[in-house]
């Protein structure tokens, strides 16, 4: 039998750790890369007496964030337990929202795969705890647990399955992995487990008939999530076709993925609401949010990714590809916007964009460091810039400058002037260096008047050695054409 023609439905669930320096109902500190168990207190280890103080650093950063996915915030919500029997959580529950969320509603703007703007609907994204982290040793009987990570600030962000395809569901985190960024609600990192991505898939066919809701987990990249959804929907597919056959019905399940195998495994049935056991939790009051907090929060909102690309494209001229890669990091959008604005209004923003997209991303690619460990300052670029921009230094010295400058930071115009980098611009000068050339080079003349117009290439070069490399490059060229005829 084949298979019908069907549509596949991704919602998301995506936790987001929120940046707190402390856990969200405890004084406890947390931090990746600690020492196992040793970020825990009596809150987390759930001991008796100890009872949860709400961390109010979390719940503005939930609402700065759910503001800026355009979600309503509720005047009241309230805290419930929701109950796991798992070894990573000692209460024996979670604190977290079940009907009264913080933020509801709202949207993320992504773009389908034919490239049109879609938008994805945001059902919910409330506070809760995280969990600790059990680990499992390969072929063996032993697992270890790290409670350090339980208590953690998360935000839920719980979507609409309006996700069509593997390729919107990578493009849904990578925006609201920006999004939390530019905000530093979140760093997103997945790999630290920051942002964990939990895709709910299952497929509907044209012949009326559905396969079961599956949730997969494990995914610790956004390749991943794209390879998870894919691999799923073809099973789901060939499950669907099988129980055409047999009549059998495959039941809801959350599924693991397996990053080496390539494909999903079974893990569990997937629990009801019913097993979770909800009830309000006794210990933390209803959190009350007066309207005047959420305003001066949205008020402090920055300039979202997607609107920043916009204004690039349209404001400064640049093109989706540019303005893409230098929105991809706030911290990278804010360094180049240092460097576009000059002493006397803004430098010109392609040029600008050219020495960033090329020799400092170059640079930081092949050095492996951050930005914030190169010495180059935004203002030393721009002056570098300025330079060229008003011939006093040629591309070819411009280039040379910077390779020394972003290690050590020093002035362009200073070592400039020191060195006596300026460019070359006497035509006499350039005349007797071209004729110089000619000669050393008349092999490369003849093939060039014999029709090989790549042999002008080897007789500018010449002409450009001996100038030192300083020579105007527009003025040898004119130079280099008259004489050659």
């Amino acid at each position: 039998m084949n298979a019908p023609r069907g549509q596949v439905l991704i919602g998301m669930e995506v936790h987001v750790q929120l940046s707190t320096e402390t856990k969200c109902f405890s004084a406890s500190p947390y931090r990746f890369g600690a020492e196992p168990n040793t970020l825990i207190d009596p809150v987390v280890l759930g001991l008796p007496g100890a009872l949860p103080v709400l961390n109010v650093e979390a719940v503005r950063l939930a609402i700065r964030t759910g503001l800026a996915l355009g979600c309503e915030i509720a005047e009241v919500s309230k805290w419930d337990r929701k109950h796991y029997f798992y070894p990573d959580l000692p209460k024996g529950y979670q604190i977290s929202q079940y009907d009264q969320p913080l933020c509801f509603g709202g949207a993320i703007q992504i773009d389908d795969d034919e490239g049109k703007p879609k938008l994805v609907r945001i059902t919910r994204a409330h506070l809760e705890e995280d969990t600790g982290k059990s680990t499992h040793d390969e072929g063996g009987d032993k697992s270890r647990v790290d409670l350090n990570r339980a208590g953690a600030a998360l935000l839920e962000i719980v979507s609409e399955p309006d996700i069509a395809s593997a390729g919107e569901a990578m493009r849904y985190l990578d925006a609201l992995r920006e999004i939390v960024a530019y905000l530093g609600t979140s760093d997103g990192n997945m790999q630290e487990g920051n942002l964990r991505c939990e895709p709910n898939v299952n497929v509907v066919f044209d012949d009326g008939g559905t396969t079961a809701i599956v949730e997969v987990k494990n995914l610790n990249s956004v390749s991943n999530v794209g390879r998870a959804i894919e691999y799923e929907t073809e099973r789901q597919t060939r499950a669907y076709v099988e129980s055409c056959r047999t009549r059998e019905n495959t039941p809801r399940s959350t599924r693991g993925w397996d990053d080496d195998r390539g494909i999903t495994v079974h893990q569990r049935s997937k629990e009801s609401q019913e097993d979770y056991r909800y009830f309000p939790e006794p210990d933390l009051p209803p959190l009350a949010i007066e309207r005047s907090f959420v305003a001066a929060e949205r008020a402090r909102l920055p300039e979202l990714p997607r609107a920043k690309r916009a204004r690039y494209c349209r404001e400064l001229g640049l093109s989706a590809y540019d303005a893409g890669v230098l929105t991809a990091e706030p911290a990278l959008s804010a360094w180049f916007e240092a460097a576009l604005a000059g002493p006397d209004g803004p430098r010109d923003a392609k040029t600008i964009a050219n020495w960033v997209q090329g020799e400092l991303l170059r640079h930081l690619g092949e050095h492996r460091v951050g930005l914030s460990e190169v010495a180059l300052t935004p203002a030393c670029l721009g002056e570098l810039a300025d330079l060229q921009a008003a011939g006093t230094i040629n591309a070819s010295t411009a280039k040379e400058l910077f390779r020394e400058i972003v290690q050590s930071g020093a002035s362009p115009a200073a070592l400039v002037a020191e060195r006596g980098l300026g460019q070359i611009s006497d035509l006499r000068a350039i005349e007797a260096a071209v004729r110089a050339a000619l000669e050393t080079e008349a092999r490369a003349v003849a093939a060039f008047r014999a029709g090989n117009e790549k042999a002008r290439g080897r007789i500018f070069g010449a002409s450009m050695k001996q100038l030192g490399g300083r020579g105007d490059p527009t003025l040898v060229h004119r130079v280099l054409r008259d004489l050659l005829g």
